[in-house]
């Protein structure tokens, strides 16, 4: 047997110890006598003199307490008066006893009197001890009579908070947690002469651990008498308990009781609709008809118990002849029950028949009076903690067989009784013999608070009965360090010494000793005894509706904790303002309140503010606010949580669990996102019961010592010049702050140094403010701008030494401990006052190769095109749209620069673009260049600095090149630019282009100005046209009166000029003269104006000829479907007057425009009679056309693009709109498309074929066409390759009419892919 009692307990036993002295004197005794052993002289003699006069006082009180013990008598119809005798010798005889008998033979009011009758009782108390108050009270006064004696007096009682024993006491009534709190203080039990530990069966966590300490302490008090008894006890394990005590039956009762089985499922009658309360109802016929006596029903909740009344009273109202006055009446009986409902059951009133309905609080100790049957479901509700979990489940459960034999000795005192049990005689056999004792399915916190104040061994050597499972011992210790109790070690915290102080549930102590540290300890008290004790507010079943309206005058909105004070204080002001006790009691039942527990809850808090005041605890008299006190709360519920989970109205609780607001809180709809719960209990599912709102950085401040803290993504931050990181706080699972920005530092400085160096110093992440402080970080800077600068320029990334050498250079510098911007400044002023240049890096240590070929003239920052400079700027990344050589180009001048001239790059990168075009040759051709680096570098010496040959582009200089160079023009070889394939080249090798706004904003950025031009082509003329306005004197002109007309003109943009293109711009009437941005839309432009103003120069002849042009009628006729004859002459007339005016060179000052006057005024007529003959054979050919589609209707798509080929040949101004040269050749275009239709009878599917071989060709020129007209600009090499599309139709369709070029489908797809990437 393991030794652990205190110090105390463990002092050599005196032989004083055995003088018939009261036991209460044992203590002083036994120290007196250790102190004599090691005393000596006139010491020794006064503490002899000291033993002497103790000794004999208490031998004198031993003698008058004996005198005093009454004289016993004893019912012999009592079966426990039958063994008198053999009881008596084994209590004499031993320490410890076990009294074993059936429910109703008398041992809980015969074993004291017998004690009694042995002359137990003068040395000290008889102490008994009752699972439950009430029994203890009841046990008391039924003693008290039998002893013909006073509560008060000869029998003492002392439960919670009341104490009616006195020092004449001979027999203590108490509960089993009144004497474990006495150990507290009187460890030896020097009170008692012996122990009677009635109700054994019931296992509580404070029976066993009486049953423990009590084991420990008998060597040490052999005077001490142990008796244990119970009705339903497992023998044999106690006997084993304590060292093989003897066990004695006692058989037999006052009355039999016989047990009938009729289970709810009959299988004889094969209903499988019957349930529970049928089988209630046919047990309660059954036993009526038995006789008279009430019946006693046992149930698992409040639930079943409403459920079975309904069906009681149904079917007591459907039995005919039966009248209300005869009826049973039906009771219900469990815990919450109020005090006037109990009255009706403890003493009974009227002949009626009883069926009381009850919980398993009937079960054992409370004895119903006038119960001859019972009725028993074999279900309770147990109470199970979940150490999983961390919550109580009550769950139905069948009861073991003790259980039942408990409830089938509640009948058959008044009269021969009949149990019937609602399930069979296997079940019964093959259900657990006894109930899990309570320590087995229960928190151990309060346990092992109690032990460690004690100073007892650990919980796991403890000589329990059955000791608890492992994980119960680590449940009750994380409890305790929950709640702060216990640190790492095990060891009791200050808080845990206080908590000990309190004999209180370990959370509700917590709350107090928070509330004394947090100013709110009057309001706590409150709520504390509120949770102690039963809720005083009912809800009886027939008006809850009415109750819960009443209850709403102490509801909260926030907190179901605080309805708690809004009670006490109404029942404060209500108890003041009483009138008498009546009204008061009266006022209480009004607002559906129990008067006697509200009673209680005042005693409670009573007792609970006497002893934190003999703690020296002191109430604020500012009261606590809602934050003060619900921290002071939430200090003992922790593990009661809850955060919203999602929408269904799940809470997220610790560890994993989820849990509903229960159904009566009015915070069910309104609770918010976090909430603490007094309780999560499990019945049909998780509830939290009395619920209150609080923040989440409560939690975080109140479980500190709790808090998990994960940290994460650790991060320069250039604005604060510190590392930061993210903290993620969680409390039991539950994720308190996902994500806190923290200064990361401090938590881990060996890293923060890391990443400040290199993210910080060597990533260049320094906040300009220190930056301009730090010459150092200045100076570096440039140098690896520079280097970086150098690659992008190579073309490598080899040049600048990686970031791995930048930070040891920094590392081996900067010391530990430096981890932020302040700290490292700080440090490096005081380096510098030394060595200024400490922190400089040199160049040469940064570069891994020399910078050779890199110079200003190979790669030049500014590109000058036209007059113009175009900053350029380098990147090396493959890939990136950033890659190669960016030119910036503002908006104004998109439509000026020109293509071809950009094909040239910047010296740097040409040669290397040249060796890679050349390699796209064919071989034979390339064959004949070799080595081709130095062939490249021989080009690039001839076309350097002629103009002319540079602004052809790249490939047609090459070419001429090529020719001439090896010699292929004399061996008849033909290099074309098709052989070429310049967009097999790297991106890089493609100037970029960055187009900006006036304001230096990027718009976009291409590889193509053709794209550029589509896209923003419209706004880059606008922008043009803003810069320059045009001078009244250059408006409304009708002769040539401005002077020279120059080729280019300079209009500014910002600090440079740019080149603009004058135009004469024809507005009807008169012209005007403007500038604009390229060169092909002037001139477009400018020889409409030009042909306008000719026309002003000759209106004479320009009237001759509205009313004489040759063969108009006809072809007016032919006309018709496009337009009307005005039409027709207008143009037949305007493209006259152009023939004849504006031969190139085109005039440019007053007298070439005067001198053309003179010239073509001769030649108009003949010219005006060449166009309408053309004209006219025009619409013939197309009028032969156009007879012959109808007949064609069947090949539906040859048709459809032939009339699409001629509607796109003849439109309402194609004699205008025509380039002249192109309108001499439509004829032989009409003649082509006649050719087809005569080869479209005969093989169709030859004009299919050769129709699928030209449509993609046409469907590329469209879709570039059509960028080109919403951006309103030309493209010549566009334009001749529709008039290229023409002639492969007469290619294709009719070869014999031939063309003036050579043109294929092959030649073409050539052509088109050099216009794309060109």
């Amino acid at each position: 047997m393991p030794d652990a009692m205190p110090d105390a307990l463990n002092a050599r036993r005196p032989v004083t110890a055995s003088a018939p002295c009261l036991t209460a004197d044992s203590r002083r005794l036994r120290g007196i006598e250790r102190e004599l052993s090691r005393s000596t002289g006139e010491k020794r003699q006064k503490l002899q003199s000291e033993l002497g006069e103790l000794l004999a006082r208490s031998r004198t009180a031993v003698a008058e307490r004996r005198g005093k013990l009454p004289k016993p008598e004893f019912q012999p119809d009592l079966p426990v008066n039958e063994r008198r005798a053999d009881i008596a010798e084994l209590i004499a005889k031993h320490q410890v006893v076990i009294v074993c008998g059936e429910t109703g033979s008398g041992k809980t009011t015969q074993l004291p009197k017998i004690c009694l009758d042995l002359g137990i009782g003068a040395r000290g108390l008889i102490g008994h001890t009752q699972p439950r108050r009430l029994a203890a009270r009841s046990v008391a006064t039924r003693l008290a009579q039998e002893l013909k004696t006073q509560v008060g007096a000869g029998v003492g009682v002392k439960i919670r908070f009341h104490d009616k024993s006195t020092a004449d006491s001979w027999v203590k009534l108490m509960t089993d947690g009144i004497l474990l709190a006495e150990s507290q203080s009187d460890p030896y039990l020097n009170a008692y002469e012996a122990i009677i530990i009635d109700e054994a069966h019931e296992r509580s966590l404070n029976i066993d651990f009486l049953l423990g300490y009590l084991k420990q302490l008998l060597p040490r008090r052999p005077d001490l008498k142990l008796i244990i008894t119970s009705a339903t006890i497992d023998a044999e394990r106690f006997a084993q308990h304590f060292n093989a005590a003897p066990v004695i039956e006692v058989s037999g009762r006052l009355y039999p009781v016989e047990v009938r089985y009729r289970p709810v499922a009959d299988l004889e009658k094969d209903d499988d609709e019957r349930d529970l309360y049928d089988a209630i109802v046919d047990a309660a016929d059954e036993l009526a008809r038995l006789g008279s006596g009430d019946i006693l029903v046992f149930l698992p909740g409040e639930r079943e118990i409403r459920e079975a009344a309904e069906a009681l009273r149904k079917h007591a109202l459907a039995r005919p002849g039966l009248s209300t006055a005869h009826a049973p009446e039906i009771l219900p009986l469990f815990s919450r029950l109020s005090a006037g409902e109990q009255d009706r059951i403890f003493k009974p009133s009227g002949g009626q028949r009883r069926i009381v309905l009850a919980t398993n609080v009937a079960e054992t100790s409370l004895t119903v009076p006038g119960i001859r049957f019972v009725i028993d479901s074999g279900l309770a509700r147990i109470k199970r903690y979940s150490y999983r979990n961390k919550v109580e489940q009550l769950q139905i459960e069948p009861i073991s067989q003790a259980a039942a034999r408990q409830r089938a000795g509640r009948c058959g005192r008044v009269a021969a009784g009949v149990c019937v049990r609602l399930y069979d005689e296997a079940d019964f056999s093959a259900r657990a013999p006894f109930t899990d004792p309570e320590i087995l399915r229960s928190s151990l916190a309060g346990v092992i608070l109690r032990m460690k104040s004690l100073r007892l061994t650990d919980v796991e050597s403890f000589p329990f009965i059955e000791p608890p499972p492992a994980k119960a011992i680590a449940d009750g210790y994380a409890l305790l360090q929950e709640l702060g109790g216990l640190d790492e070690d095990k060891r009791l915290t200050t808080i845990g010494e206080a908590l000990a102080r309190l004999p209180l549930d370990p959370r509700i102590g917590r709350m107090l000793v928070a509330a004394r540290d947090l100013g709110c300890l009057k309001e706590v008290l409150v709520i504390a005894a509120g949770l102690s004790t039963q809720d005083p507010r009912e809800r009886p079943q027939e008006r809850q509706q009415a109750a819960d309206e009443k209850h709403k005058l102490f509801a909260d909105e926030k907190s179901e904790f605080l309805s708690w004070i809004k009670l006490w204080n109404w029942f404060r002001a209500a108890v003041d303002g009483k009138k008498s006790n009546k009204s008061l009691v009266d006022n209480c039942h009004a607002h559906f309140l129990s008067y006697l527990r509200l009673r209680e809850w005042r005693e409670v808090h009573g007792q609970l503010h006497a002893m934190v005041t003999e703690l020296g605890w002191k109430e604020s008299e500012i009261p606590g606010t809602y934050e003060a006190i619900h921290q002071a709360l939430l200090a003992g519920l922790l593990g009661n949580l809850g955060c919203k989970a999602d929408e269904s109205g799940y809470y997220l609780g610790a560890r994993g669990i989820r849990y509903l607001i229960h159904p009566s809180s009015p915070l069910q709809k309104k609770a918010g996102k976090w909430i603490m719960a007094a309780e999560i209990t499990e019945t049909t599912r998780l509830f939290g019961r009395c619920i209150a709102r609080i923040e989440a950085d409560w939690l975080e401040k109140v479980g500190a010592h709790l808090i998990r803290r994960s940290y994460f993504d650790a991060h320069w931050e250039k604005k604060a010049m510190q590392v930061a990181g993210w903290e993620r706080t969680t409390l039991y699972g539950v994720v308190i702050n996902p994500k806190r920005r923290i200064h990361y530092g401090p938590l881990a400085p060996a890293e923060a140094r890391e990443i400040f160096i290199r993210q910080g110093l060597v990533g260049e992440e320094i906040d300009e403010n220190f930056a301009r402080r730090w010459p150092f970080f200045q100076h570096n800077q440039k140098l690896i701008r520079d280097i970086e600068k150098i690659e992008h320029k190579q073309r490598r990334q080899d040049v600048l030494v990686d970031d791995e050498l930048i930070f040891a250079f920094y590392d081996s510098l900067i010391p530990e401990g430096i981890h932020n911007g302040a700290t490292f400044d700080h440090w490096r002023k005081e380096a510098e006052r030394d060595n200024p240049k400490l922190l400089f890096l040199a160049k040469d240590d940064l570069m891994r190769h020399s910078a050779a070929g890199v110079t200003t003239e190979a790669f030049p920052h500014h590109l000058k095109v036209g007059g113009v400079e175009y900053g350029l700027s380098y990147h090396f990344e493959p890939g990136s749209p950033r890659d190669g050589v960016t030119l910036t180009l503002p908006l104004a001048q998109l439509n000026q620069i020109p293509v071809q001239r950009m094909e040239w790059l910047v010296p740097g990168l040409l040669k290397e673009k040249l060796v890679q075009l050349i390699k796209t040759l064919p071989q034979k051709i390339r064959a004949k260049l070799v080595p081709v680096p130095e062939f490249a570098e021989e080009f690039l010496s001839t076309v350097a600095g002629n103009e002319r040959k540079l602004n052809q582009g790249i490939i047609n200089p090459l070419i001429e090149h090529i020719l001439e160079a090896r010699g292929l023009n004399a061996r008849g070889w033909a290099v074309t630019p098709d052989a070429f394939r310049p967009d097999a080249l790297p991106a890089h090798f493609s100037m970029n282009y960055k187009l900006i706004d006036e304001h230096g904003r990027q718009l976009d950025m291409q590889r193509s100005l053709v794209a550029l031009r589509a896209e923003w082509g419209k706004e880059a003329r606008e922008e043009f046209a803003e810069l320059h306005e045009t001078p009244s004197e250059y408006t409304k002109l009708t002769d040539w009166t401005f002077g020279e007309l120059p080729e280019l003109m300079e209009v500014p943009v910002g600090k440079q000029t740019v080149i603009g293109y004058p135009a004469l711009v024809d507005d009807g009437e008169t012209v005007s003269l403007k500038v604009f941005d390229s060169a092909e839309e002037a001139a477009t432009i400018h020889r409409a104006g030009l042909l306008r103003l000719f026309m002003l120069q000759f209106r004479d002849q320009a009237k001759y000829f509205d009313k004489n042009i040759p063969g108009l009628s006809p072809m007016a006729m032919q006309y018709m479907a496009l337009g009307s004859s005005d039409e027709l002459k207008r143009q037949i007339i305007a493209l006259t007057f152009a023939r004849a005016c504006l031969g190139e060179p085109l005039p440019t000052t007053p007298e070439g425009f005067k001198r053309r006057c003179g010239d073509s005024k001769a030649r108009l007529g003949l010219i005006m009679q060449e166009i309408c003959r053309l004209v006219g054979t025009v619409l013939g050919e197309w009028q032969a056309v156009t007879r012959k589609l109808p007949a064609f209707k069947a090949q539906a798509a040859a048709l459809a693009d032939i009339e699409a080929q001629v509607r796109r040949l003849m439109g309402k101004n194609f004699v205008s709109d025509t380039p002249f040269e192109r309108l001499q050749h439509y004829p032989r275009y009409f003649k082509a498309i006649a050719v087809r239709l005569d080869k479209l009878k005969a093989n169709p599917a030859r004009d299919a074929q050769l129709l699928a071989e030209y449509a993609p060709l046409w469907t590329n020129y469209e879709r570039r066409a059509l960028q080109l007209a919403k951006m309103g600009t030309l493209d010549p090499q566009i334009e001749q390759f529709r008039w290229l599309l023409e002639e492969l139709r007469v290619g294709l369709y009719a070869q014999e009419l031939r063309t003036p070029v050579p043109v294929s489908v092959k030649r073409l797809q050539k052509q088109w892919e050099g216009i794309q990437h060109g």
